[in-house]
């Protein structure tokens, strides 16, 4: 009984030291793939983003202000998702913490006018520029 026990526990390890290794080999092998892909990938993104850089200083004919308006984009397009994480985060302060603490309501409620104000500045300020540069250089 004890050896049917031992060869039992052998043959369990050598089938999950197999299937490790046959598991491995095929997820090294989906890796390559998926490398090749995500290089092409990002070869692309990379000249889309050069592209856009281009569009952007032919659109507005100097290198400095179409470099400014690429990145005011940028700033533009990523301020969305983290002003949201920002006023869901005083919400949770505020209407969460804060009902037990006073002290935590009023630092939730700073937290969501500061990440609104952000959100509308980071929202506006590429309009601003762009009728600035236009009305400013007629």
């Amino acid at each position: 009984m004890n050896i049917m026990k031992k060869t039992l526990i052998i043959i369990t390890l050598f089938a999950i030291i197999f299937g490790m290794f046959i598991c491995t080999n095929k997820v090294y092998a989906a890796e390559q793939a998926i490398d090749e892909q995500t290089e092409s990938k990002l070869v692309e993104i990379k000249e889309e983003a050069t592209n856009s850089l281009e569009d952007y200083q032919e659109k507005y004919g100097s290198d400095i202000y179409g470099l400014v308006a690429y990145i005011l984009n940028i700033i533009r397009i990523y301020s969305i998702p983290f002003c949201f994480l920002g006023i869901a985060i005083g919400a949770i302060h505020k209407y969460v913490v804060g009902v037990r603490k006073l002290d935590t309501l009023e630092k939730g409620m700073g937290l969501i006018v500061t990440f609104i104000t952000l959100l509308i500045i980071c929202q506006i300020l590429p309009l601003a520029f762009a009728v600035f540069v236009k009305l400013g250089r007629g």
